[in-house]
């Protein structure tokens, strides 16, 4: 008998230490000196196995795995065996790289840029899974983590899971790259690798191969039993009564097969198997009855994505929820039929979901909270608790009749540690888009509890850019899409880029797979629903966006204000930090009225030791505009366009609404404008009542339920869209004025819904102000037309007061268009010229032989007209020329304005 070869003979450096295999594993060690006898037996081997079933090579495999072990502990083995134990791997053995010779792996010779870039172009990326650690000769490798590897031709990038590059190699050969496959290893950057598997191009394309640990309940684990359940007792007659007190006690609350009923989806075996340890029995979870008949189907499908998020049943491991319905969808009540259904009901054993939840709210809303509870439980069913001045936290703590805890963000910090104490089993943050910095100390306060349900309610989930989506993301569920840095480099930063007008075709495609992938991963928890969905149960609504023409102060002011030196430096760039805030609100207060220019510039002259060196400067000279006896406190409205046409506007609607109650909200963005138009009310007679800032917070509710009384003798409700604007239900009014515009969409989105929403009976009329070719008309282009990477995502606009402009962009702003009768409606390019009705009142459609409309080429061939801004070619086209219009309303203010747009929007059946 031939005398064996030591191992070390055969295997070199790799046999010395040789290492253990599991079963089905591929080896990574590439064996160079064999005899013709070995590849003899080898051949014969891997044609048995060719023909044997999968169950005997796992067989073998494990045998030749025990094998490798015994050659450790006796050192002794033939040569063949040896060699089999190693290289055996049937079918499922992986090719290896060819390597130098010293420790048989395939080093590249260089990783420089200049090779990499020489690589095939024709070349298509391949992606692969792999688990990485620093290169070494250690026997046994601890794998350090996850990471995705790129090859194309004769480059490779290693990505870490983040997406950040840890590594990078050329000069590998082509044809090995091509072959790469699960088992193999390969050294990339000092680290070496082991393919895990392969990923597909349309994975790495939409960044999923990136994201871990998020899922749906789909699978039930390989390994579960069926439940037995034990008996306590063997004795027969006990079992049959313990099961009729089963059956008793395990029904459902409500009846589930009653007409119109609302009940909730059972959970699949996955989340049984992760929930109901205890084995109960399911029983179905029903709304109840009194809520669900009274429910849109909006509503309803709403209650059940809730249920569906804060049980775990929609992503596995995860129970937050963002509702970022629009204004008026009724996000409350499906709040409130949540938290009623979870505290009496349970989907295992009947046992209730919920003990006690807590609802953070603003403090204008807190009462509102109470007064829904009230409208739709009543006190008997629910005790509710709401904190303010005279209601302390710690009544709460020791009062065990109150099961949901109202409090406002301010209160909630002055008692953080209490509410810190207390167990709660949902969390509910209404208008929670305030969270989207994760820095500040409500944010903070609020991570820290220790409820893992959470609900964000928000009309408005993104409002400046996606770092804030993701801070409304990692509070509801945290580390769902990894940390900031992994967020940005896979989503945000290919989103944004793909939205830059120097993007190339790959990077906005790039772009658009990423952002189609973050829609995709946010849709399991977010919700979404505009106005549309209940516009066909409110009554009509004619909208019009009404140019007014300036006064002659105006216009005098307007010119000196960009001639001064501080706008011109502005607009060349000279200065480092340019006050163009100062300025832009300068000019947004002459519009609204010059008494409030004139204010400020007697302030800044009282006061002389002022910081604002350049607001003192922008006012220089404007004093000598203003008439000798010109005074704040005696204002006119005949200094301003807008001024004119609201105090004829007011008048048409009393008088043409003698006969019934027909009141109006006017809303400003500004305390003093609020002082004004309060002063307008006075000279005019008209009784008022007002909201703003300094409103006190227990008032409040107070104050809106007295106007919406019909007994209310109020006309105008004069209302802060920032202070007040939030969350109010004002459909005891039919009309509403927005006397000035805000750069954030949102603000004046949320004002106007406060009268067309749920309750109102009558027909609404909203009129927005803007004085003709003024920086506001700019401002409204500007919320129209903006093409913003969060409408990726959302459907909402980017715009914020603290955005950079460019030189190019205030240019525009700082630019006074005095022969325009509407620069808005030069831009579209229509030719209607405002001359006649520019849709026909008697059909909902617009004519496909309008001039103005879209899909006709009437245009310039060259047009670079906003696309968003085409939805106002929908609308109907006045000019103040109009011979007659319509609108009785619009027909007595027509003299002071230049141009006007219209919609209405009349309900349609259900």
């Amino acid at each position: 008998m031939r005398r064996s070869a030591a191992p070390s003979q055969v295997l070199g450096n790799v046999a010395k230490k040789p290492r253990f295999i599991p079963p089905g594993k591929s080896i990574t060690v590439c064996l160079e000196n064999g005899t013709k006898e070995m590849d003899e037996e080898i051949k014969e081997i891997d044609e048995e196995e060719g023909s044997a079933s999968l169950l005997s090579k796992i067989h073998r495999q494990n045998q030749n795995a025990n094998f490798t072990q015994s050659v450790e502990s006796t050192g002794k083995v033939k040569t063949t065996k040896a060699y089999i134990s190693v290289n055996k791997c049937s079918k499922m053995e992986m090719k290896t790289l060819k390597t130098p010779k010293a420790d048989g792996l395939c080093l590249p010779t260089s990783m420089s840029k200049e090779e990499a870039a020489q690589e095939e172009p024709d070349c298509l990326a391949k992606y692969f899974s792999v688990v990485w650690c620093k290169a070494s000769k250690k026997k046994h490798k601890k794998w350090e983590g996850d990471a995705v590897l790129i090859t194309k031709g004769k480059s490779v990038i290693l990505k870490d899971m983040e997406g950040k590059d840890i590594g990078r190699g050329t000069g590998y050969k082509s044809k090995e790259l091509d072959s790469l496959d699960e088992g193999q290893t390969l050294v990339v950057g000092g680290k070496e690798i082991e393919v895990m598997g392969v990923i597909s191009a349309d994975d790495f394309s939409s960044g999923r191969c990136f994201q871990a640990g998020i899922g749906t309940h789909d699978t039930v684990p390989t390994n579960m039993k069926p439940f037995c359940k034990p008996f306590k007792s063997v004795c027969q007659s006990n079992a049959k009564e313990n099961t009729l007190k089963d059956s008793q006690s395990y029904k459902p609350r409500h009846d589930p097969n009653a007409s119109n009923s609302l009940v909730m989806p059972r959970p699949n075996a996955s989340h049984q198997w992760t929930f109901n340890k205890a084995g109960l029995p399911m029983v179905d979870v029903v709304v109840d009855p009194y809520i669900a008949n009274n429910l849109r189907p909006h509503q309803r499908e709403g209650i059940i994505f809730l249920y569906e998020c804060v049980m775990g049943m929609r992503v596995s491991g995860r129970f937050g929820a963002i509702l970022a319905d629009e204004m008026g969808l009724g996000k409350t009540l499906q709040c409130i039929a949540l938290v009623w259904t979870l505290l009496r009901q349970g989907v295992y054993g009947c046992k209730p979901v919920l003990k006690r939840a807590l609802i953070v709210t603003p403090g204008s809303l807190v009462k509102n909270w109470k007064k829904e509870f009230q409208k739709w439980l009543g006190s008997e069913r629910i005790k509710v608790f709401t904190v303010d001045q005279d209601h302390k936290v710690e009544e709460f703590i020791g009062s065990p009749l109150y099961s949901v805890l109202i409090i406002s963000y301010e209160m909630l910090l002055r008692s953080l540690d209490q509410i810190q104490a207390m167990e709660f089993n949902l969390l509910i943050c209404d208008e929670g888009h305030r969270l989207k910095n994760s820095s500040i100390k409500t944010t903070t306060a609020l991570a820290s509890l220790s409820c893992e349900r959470r609900i964000i309610l928000t009309g408005t989930p993104i409002q400046n850019d996606l770092q804030e989506f993701y801070a409304l993301i990692e509070f509801v569920n945290p580390g769902i899409l990894g940390s900031l840095s992994t967020y940005r480099r896979i989503y945000e930063e290919p989103i944004v880029r793909s939205r830059e007008p120097s993007a190339t075709k790959e990077e906005k495609e790039f772009g658009e797979k990423r952002a189609a992938e973050l829609t995709r991963l946010t849709g399991l928890f977010i919700l979404r629903r505009t106005q549309e969905v209940i516009n066909k149960f409110l009554p009509p609504k004619k909208e019009s966006i009404i140019f007014c023409r300036p006064t002659a102060l105006q216009l005098e002011l307007y010119r000196k204000l960009l001639s001064s030196r501080v706008i011109r430096s502005c607009l060349q760039g000279r200065l480092e930090n340019s006050p163009h805030l100062i300025c832009i609100g300068a000019l947004k207060k002459l519009c609204n009225h010059p008494c409030l220019l004139f204010k400020a510039i007697k302030e800044k002259r009282c006061d002389p030791m002022s910081d604002e060196h350049d607001e003192s400067n922008l006012y220089e000279g404007l004093i000598d505009v203003f008439p000798q006896d010109y005074t704040s406190d005696t204002f006119s409205e005949t200094d301003s366009g807008k001024l004119q046409v609201l105090v004829k506007l007011l008048a048409a609607i009393r008088e043409l609404n003698s006969s019934e109650r027909q009141v109006v909200v006017l809303v400003s963005n500004y305390t003093q404008t609020l002082n004004v138009l309060q002063d307008t009310c006075k000279r005019y007679g008209y009784s008022y009542t007002r909201l703003d800032g300094h409103t006190p917070v227990s008032q409040r509710q107070q104050i809106v339920d007295t106007f919406n009384s019909k007994f209310s003798p109020a006309f105008i409700f004069l209302l802060s869209s920032k202070a007040g604007g939030v969350g109010l239900n004002l459909v005891g009014a039919s009309h509403l004025i927005l006397y000035d515009i805000d750069w954030n969409p949102a603000t004046d989105i949320q004002a106007m819904s406060r009268v067309w929403r749920d309750g109102q009976k009558h027909t609404v009329y909203i009129y927005r102000l803007l004085t003709t070719g003024s920086i506001e008309e700019k401002i409204y282009q500007r919320q129209i037309s903006k093409q913003d990477l969060s409408g990726a995502v959302v459907d909402l606009s980017k715009t914020s007061e603290h955005i950079h402009f460019s030189i190019e962009e205030l240019r525009n702003l700082f630019t006074l268009h005095e022969d325009s009768s509407c620069v808005t409606h030069d831009l579209l390019e229509c030719n209607c010229m405002g001359k006649k009705d520019h849709q026909s009142p008697s059909s909902e459609k617009p004519s496909v032989s309008r001039s103005c409309q879209l899909g006709q080429n009437h245009g310039k061939p060259n047009s670079k007209k906003p696309l968003s801004m085409s939805q106002l070619m929908q609308w109907k086209h006045f000019s103040g020329q109009h011979q007659m219009l319509a609108d009785p309303f619009l027909e007595r203010v027509k003299e002071n304005v230049s141009f006007i747009f219209q919609n209405a929007t009349s309900p349609t059946s259900p």
